[in-house]
């Protein structure tokens, strides 16, 4: 009788693989059995060695994508790695709070000090998935004046880079009551843009709510 694979055997590096598709597979096995002693397991091991921590926090994530109510007891233990000094944790813990805004708006909201103190100090892609977070919050009317205050003071001090991508991420959760705010914010930062190509997005976005 061939021995059944336990969880951690079935990570990419258990598997010498290269590449992140067994991850992907093993969350996809995850949630169609709806395996909350797999999900259970994968927290456990976000303590393992460096390799083990990588592929658990990304099985969980691509989870939290497909079937965000699967991780959402776990909003602790993803706040409680953002300021790991493992990077992958890092900013894998921040793409796992993002997947579950929905199923856990008010601890996703009440967490925001310690979400955006670790966007100012962590890497572009943790910042990526802040701005995600504070749009998702926009969205729900509870939070959405705070968020989007929030969400405007992040655009203020983005990486020049990023703000084209932003500016656009943002337009679903513009309204009459914050076009102004938001017209604003970008308009301040036009100067900064050096990259025509990314000033003519940004100006493409305002344009967009001047009509």
């Amino acid at each position: 009788m061939e021995k059944k694979l336990n969880i951690i055997d079935k990570l990419a590096s258990s598997l010498d693989s290269r590449d992140e598709v067994p991850n992907i597979e093993l969350a996809e096995e995850i949630i169609q059995t709806a395996d909350k002693k797999a999900v259970k397991e994968l927290v456990k091991n976000l303590s393992n060695k460096k390799a083990i921590q990588n592929d658990c926090i990304k099985v969980l994530y691509e989870i939290g994508e497909r079937a965000p109510k699967l991780i959402a007891d776990y909003i602790d233990e993803f706040m409680e790695l953002l300021d790991h000094k493992n990077n992958r944790l890092q900013w894998g813990a921040m793409t796992a709070l993002g997947t579950i805004v929905n199923e856990r708006p008010k601890a996703i909201y009440d967490a925001l000090p310690v979400i955006l103190f670790a966007a100012d100090r962590g890497s572009v892609i943790t910042k990526d998935h802040v701005v995600n977070i504070l749009i998702k919050l926009c969205a729900i009317k509870k939070y959405s004046k705070d968020a989007f205050n929030l969400l405007m003071e992040q655009l203020l001090k983005s990486p020049t880079n990023q703000l084209p991508m932003y500016a656009e991420r943002v337009i679903p959760v513009i309204n009459e009551k914050n076009k102004a705010l938001f017209i604003k914010t970008l308009n301040s930062r036009l100067h900064d843009i050096e990259k025509e190509t990314k000033r003519k997005r940004v100006e493409k976005v305002i344009k967009k709510f001047k009509e």
